[in-house]
């Protein structure tokens, strides 16, 4: 099964540009293949504006995001792996999405199986497996 992170990287880009909001991007810059500007990575992270006014050629693919932007003026090359993206949000409502590893679908283990090395049994101090957080967004 593939991946359904850039799926879901591009319908809340579509939604946030339709609701007249600012998409930015949460990415990992330590990912490999990852090519952003290191002068503004902190704590190996990089926050992205990609909304229609800040970027051109923007490229929602299904293994990269691509596009080009000014970074302090100079113009300069963007491209990110969409397993590098840990959340994209609206700068102006703080709605968005945040990803983790199962978004990109099953592992080598397949659906279903416990991947942290626990067990069912909670060995690492926590109650059974964590359940997802859900929120009704109005």
């Amino acid at each position: 099964m593939i991946s359904r992170r850039p799926y879901l990287i591009r319908a809340m880009h579509e939604w946030m540009v339709d609701s007249q909001e600012t998409p930015h991007l949460l990415v990992d810059a330590e990912v490999e293949e990852v090519s952003v500007p290191r002068e503004y990575v902190q704590n190996g992270k990089i926050i992205l504006n990609v909304s229609p006014n800040a970027v051109q050629a923007l490229d929602l693919g299904n293994d990269y995001i691509a596009f080009h932007a000014r970074f302090g003026g100079d113009p300069r090359h963007v491209s990110v792996p969409t397993r590098a993206v840990l959340a994209i949000y609206s700068r102006e409502s703080g709605q968005g999405m945040l990803f983790n590893e199962e978004d990109d679908g099953p592992g080598p283990d397949g659906p279903g199986e416990d991947k942290s090395g626990t067990g069912s049994s909670g060995e690492s101090g926590k109650k059974g497996p964590r359940r997802p957080n859900l929120r009704v967004i109005k």
